[in-house]
C-alpha cells in the first residue's frame, strides 16, 4: 500500500491535541452506556415490549462495530481528521433524533447514528502517530485507547443523574451538545495528517464485512432472547461464517483492500487482536455486575441497597483509574516495551476480579474493585494500539487500529451475551421478577478471570519486542520511522538523493520496488537528503525518486540479503518543465 503526503501544508500540532483528541474518545465512548440507569424503564418509556426494547442498545452496538474498521480506512485515504469530525457530526445528529422522540423506530435510528461515531477512537490514534513527537506518543496513544473505558466509566454517574432527577430525553441533549463542542475544539486545535494510503475504497469489501459483522453479532446479541439452539439464532452464525470466508477470499484479491488480511495475520497483529478480545469480556463484565449488586435491595441478603446514582459513584473509579494510568503506561512501555505492560494489565485485572470475589459484600468493596480493575484494564488497553502501531506500516494505522478496536467490542459484545445468559439462568423469580444471585455475580467474576487467563497466554506468545518495532513506535513521522528503522535494521538501501548539482534534496519521496513490480516500501528524505529503507528479501529492485521541482529518477540494485546495507545515492535531474 503507498504512503503519499499531501501537497498542502499543515499547522503544526499543538500541546491542545492530545486533549482534545481524548475527550473525543470519552464523547464517543459515553454513547456506549448513556442507556445503562434507564435500562430496565426502556420498555415503558418507548410504549414497547421488553425484547424490543433491547434494539435500542443492540443497534448501537452493531453501528459502531461496522463503522470502525470502514472509517479508519476512509481516514488513511482521506484523512483523519476529516473522518473523525464526520463521525462526530453523524453522532450529534443521532444524538439530536433520539431526543426528540419517544418512539421505538426513531430511536433505533438515532441510536445507529450514534454507534457510528466508535471510528473516532482509531482515528485519533492514528492521528497522534502522524503528528507527535517521539516522546509524547506512547502516553498519548495510551490516553486515547482507556478514553473507551473512562468515558464508560464517567458516563454511568453523570447519566444517573441526570436520569433521575430530569427526563430521560436531557441525556441525549447532553450528548449532542459534548458532540458539538468536540468537533469545535477539533476544528480549532487539531490539524489533518499530511499521511495518505494509496488506492481507493473498497466499497465491495466493506459490504461485505459490514454484512458479516452483522451476521455475526446479531445472534450474540439477541441468542438469549432468540434461543441459543433456535433456528435463527444458528442459521445467522452459520451466513455469516460463509460471509465472513467469502469476504476474505475477496480481499486476498483487491489491489487495495478495506482490511489488509496478510498483516492482519502476522504473529503479532494476530495475537494482539485475540488478545483484545478476552480485554473486551473482562472489561465488561465489572460494568454489568456491579451497578446490579449495589442497586439490589438489602433484603435479599446480599443486595447493597444503594440508588442509582451511588451505583454510578462506586463505579466510576474503573474510568477515572484508567486515565491517570496513562502516564504510568508510557513510564513502564518505555522501559519494558508494550508486551510487557499487557502482561503486567492482565495479572491485575486477574487479581482485581480474584480479590473481588470476596469484596462484594459493601459498597467501598465495589469502589477497591474497581480501583484494580480500572488499573489493570488501563495497563491493557494503553498496550493494544502501542502493540498494532509497531506491527503495520504507517499507511495502515487508521484500518489496523480500527480493526483492533473492533475486536474489543466483539470481547464486550460476548461478555454481554454470555454474562446475561448466567444472571438469568441463575436467578430467583420473586413475584414474577427475575432476581439476580450471588452465585450469578460470583460465576460471572469466574468467565471474566478465564477470559484474562486466556488472554494472559496469548500475550506471552507474543514475539519478543524488536528494534524496528519500537522505531515504528517512537518516530513522529513515516520518514524519521524508516531513518530509524534502516539504522537499526541494517538489511536494506541507504544513501541520499541530490540534485543535478549535488545538493541535497529534502522530502523527495524514495519508493523501492521490488522485482514483480510491487511497492516493497517508501520513505521521505530527510532535510540532508539522506533516505533509509529496509526490504524483505534478497534479490534485485528499483528504487525511483521524485520530488516536487526536478524529474523522476530509477536506479536499479541488487541486494544479498545480509546485514549489510547497500549504499547508493540517488541523482535527480534539473528541474522539469511542465507544459
Amino acid at each position: 500500500m503507498t504512503l503519499t503526503t499531501t501537497s498542502r501544508p499543515t499547522r503544526s500540532a499543538s500541546g491542545a491535541v492530545v486533549p482534545v483528541l481524548a475527550f473525543a474518545g470519552i464523547v464517543v465512548a459515553v454513547m456506549q452506556t448513556l442507556l445503562v440507569p434507564v435500562i430496565k424503564d426502556l420498555p415503558q418509556l418507548l410504549n414497547t415490549s421488553p425484547s424490543n426494547a433491547t434494539w435500542v442498545l443492540t443497534s448501537t452496538l452493531l453501528s459502531g462495530a461496522v463503522a470502525t474498521p470502514i472509517m479508519g480506512r476512509l481516514g488513511d485515504l482521506y484523512g483523519k481528521r476529516r473522518m473523525l469530525i464526520t463521525s462526530l457530526a453523524v453522532m450529534v445528529v443521532g444524538a439530536l433524533i433520539s431526543a426528540f422522540t419517544s418512539t421505538l423506530l426513531l430511536m433505533i435510528v438515532g441510536r445507529t447514528l450514534q454507534g457510528f461515531a466508535m471510528g473516532a477512537i482509531p482515528l485519533g490514534i492514528g492521528l497522534m502517530r502522524d503528528m507527535l513527537p517521539r516522546e509524547k506518543l506512547g502516553s498519548a496513544m495510551a490516553l486515547m485507547s482507556s478514553s473507551i473505558g473512562v468515558g464508560g466509566g464517567l458516563a454511568l454517574p453523570a447519566a444517573a443523574l441526570i436520569a433521575q432527577h430530569t427526563d430521560w430525553h436531557a441525556l441525549f441533549y447532553g450528548a449532542a451538545g459534548l458532540g458539538v463542542l468536540s468537533i469545535a475544539l477539533t476544528l480549532l486545535t487539531v490539524p489533518e495528517s499530511p499521511m495518505r494510503a494509496g488506492g481507493s475504497f473498497d466499497l465491495l469489501g466493506a459490504l461485505g464485512l459490514s454484512a458479516g459483522l452483522v451476521l455475526f453479532l446479531l445472534p450474540i446479541t439477541k441468542g438469549s432472547d432468540w434461543g441459543w439452539s433456535s433456528a435463527t439464532t444458528l442459521g445467522l452464525f452459520a451466513a455469516s461464517v460463509v460471509v465472513l470466508l467469502l469476504w476474505g477470499l475477496l480481499e486476498l484479491r483487491v489491489a487495495a483492500p478495506l482490511v489488509d488480511l496478510r498483516t492482519t495475520a502476522r504473529r503479532e497483529v494476530l495475537l494482539t487482536n485475540l488478545a483484545s478480545i478476552m480485554v473486551g469480556v473482562a472489561f465488561y463484565v465489572v460494568s454489568l455486575v456491579l451497578p446490579q449488586l449495589l442497586q439490589l435491595p438489602t433484603s435479599t441478603g446480599y443486595g447493597l441497597g444503594q440508588s442509582m446514582v451511588v451505583a454510578g459513584l462506586c463505579v466510576a473509579p474503573l474510568g477515572l483509574t484508567m486515565m491517570f494510568t496513562a502516564p504510568v503506561y508510557a513510564r513502564l512501555s518505555a522501559r519494558y516495551g508494550p508486551k510487557v505492560t499487557l502482561i503486567l494489565g492482565l495479572l491485575v485485572i486477574a487479581i482485581g476480579y480474584g480479590g473481588g470475589l470476596g469484596l462484594m459484600s459493601a459498597a467501598w468493596q465495589t469502589v477497591v474493585t474497581s480501583v484494580m480493575l480500572g488499573a489493570g484494564i488501563g495497563l491493557a488497553y494503553s498496550s493494544l494500539p502501542a502493540l498494532i502501531v509497531g506491527a503495520v506500516p504507517a499507511s495502515e494505522t487508521g484500518a489496523a487500529n480500527g480493526l483492533n478496536t473492533l475486536m474489543r467490542s466483539i470481547g464486550t459484545s460476548v461478555s454481554s451475551a454470555v454474562v446475561g445468559m448466567v444472571l438469568a439462568n441463575t436467578a430467583d423469580h420473586v413475584g414474577g421478577v427475575a432476581v439476580p444471585t450471588m452465585h450469578g455475580f460470583r460465576v460471572s467474576f469466574l468467565i471474566a478471570t478465564a477470559a484474562v487467563a486466556l488472554g494472559l497466554l496469548l500475550a506471552l506468545c507474543l514475539p519478543r519486542p524488536n528494534r524496528r518495532a519500537a522505531s515504528q513506535l517512537r518516530a513522529s513521522s513515516e520518514e524519521e520511522a524508516n531513518l530509524a528503522r534502516a539504522e537499526q535494521v541494517l538489511r536494506g538501501f541507504r544513501g541520499r538523493v541530490l540534485d543535478a548539482g549535488g545538493a541535497p534534496v529534502a522530502r523527495a519521496k524514495v519508493t523501492l520496488i521490488d522485482r514483480r513490480g510491487r511497492q516493497a516500501g517508501a520513505t521521505l528524505s530527510a532535510e540532508d537528503g539522506s533516505y533509509a529503507l529496509a526490504v524483505p528479501a534478497e534479490g534485485p529492485y528499483v528504487l525511483a525518486a521524485r520530488a516536487a521541482g526536478h524529474g523522476p529518477h530509477a536506479s536499479a540494485a541488487t541486494h544479498a540479503g545480509d546485514d549489510r546495507p547497500v549504499d547508493l545515492d540517488l541523482s535527480l535531474p534539473g528541474e522539469s518543465v511542465t507544459a
